[in-house]
């Protein structure tokens, strides 16, 4: 059967369009359905109910949060109150808050001192879940991928299917034996064969140890340039992390190049093409060689190439991403 997810997208409007475009595009390039609630006020009880029940039917609530709070109701706020609801539900939460450093026009902020105040203090709740920090909307897409991809990996919700693959209750409950079934080999196989845990686990901390050792140079290409320019040199673990949640979907080396060029641009008051910004031959090149650590796999005809990650690829992302989180909350101790 095909599962969706459903995403609830909580956000302020008038000053975060574009963003917002972009969260849908994404939860929707990953195979979820996203959810909004823009047809409804807030503020009137009878909607208030409805948007309620959304958020309780969703499997993942998705905050972006810039420097507005929204619509003020009694003592709280439109974003704080659907936050409140998601809480409630136990729908988990993610947030995508906005960095210090990021530019921003003074008349998207909020005015008000204790409008900034209130809208600090929700961002602290914020910062309490999964989140990430963003300054521009390339930036934005980038987090939203990683962070949307890896809560479905980590923290797989009930989902829904079409009615037409729904199954009756025989299957249902056949299905639930064999999967308690399942379970209980898999805990006698954790326990018989410790054998090979201990070699997979090695087997991925050997890929880091790989993607961690070699580099690559990579140039780039401008709408007004003339040839390749600011070529650099990049770690293979730094452009796995960033490919990982990317390749949740299948890409073409074109769709990779333009990734890739636009998050490595190193110079940033020039746009790089559309077309190949990076050199084909070095994505390719790339791709093979996380193609030979079992990283990725490609798909198709010679002509019509796409690269997404093995579930292999996904366990080795899982434990760097483990390992960045366990160092952070040392370095908080």
């Amino acid at each position: 059967m095909s599962k969706k997810y459903l995403v609830y997208i909580s956000s302020t409007q008038d000053d975060l369009k574009a963003e917002r475009r972009e969260l849908v595009k994404i939860v929707s390039e990953l195979g979820a359905v996203p959810v909004s609630m823009d047809a409804f006020d807030i503020a009137r009880e009878e909607d208030r109910k409805i948007i309620h029940k959304a958020i309780e039917d969703c499997d993942y609530f998705l905050n972006l949060t810039a420097h507005k709070r929204g619509q003020v109701l009694g003592e709280s706020f439109t974003l704080e109150l659907e936050y409140f609801y998601a809480v409630k539900a136990r729908v988990p939460v993610l947030a995508l808050i906005i960095g210090e450093k990021a530019r921003w026009k003074e008349s998207k902020k909020e005015k008000e001192p204790d409008a900034k105040k209130a809208l600090e203090v929700f961002k602290k709740k914020l910062a309490a879940h999964t989140h990430d920090t963003w300054i521009n909307l390339s930036d934005l897409r980038q987090k939203a991928l990683g962070l949307i991809s890896r809560e479905m990996n980590l923290n797989p919700r009930r989902g829904w299917v079409p009615s037409t693959q729904a199954v009756d209750a025989s299957v249902a409950n056949e299905l639930s034996r064999l999967i308690q079934e399942n379970e209980t080999l898999k805990s006698q196989i954790k326990m018989e064969g410790t054998d090979i845990v201990k070699k997979v686990r090695a087997q991925i901390r050997h890929a880091l140890k790989v993607l961690a050792a070699n580099r690559i140079s990579l140039s780039f290409y401008y709408t007004e340039g003339e040839n390749w320019e600011n070529t650099r040199v990049f770690r293979y673990l730094k452009l796995f992390r960033l490919l990982a949640p990317e390749l949740s979907t299948n890409k073409t080396a074109s769709d990779i190049s333009h990734f890739l060029g636009n998050i490595l641009n190193p110079d940033l008051e020039k746009t790089v093409r559309k077309d190949y910004p990076t050199p084909s031959n070095t994505i390719k090149k790339i791709m093979t060689d996380l193609t030979l650590l079992k990283l990725v796999k490609c798909n198709g005809a010679k002509n019509n190439e796409t690269w997404e990650m093995t579930e292999y690829g996904k366990e080795t992302y899982a434990a760097y991403r483990l390992r960045q989180m366990e160092k952070s909350m040392v370095k908080k101790a």
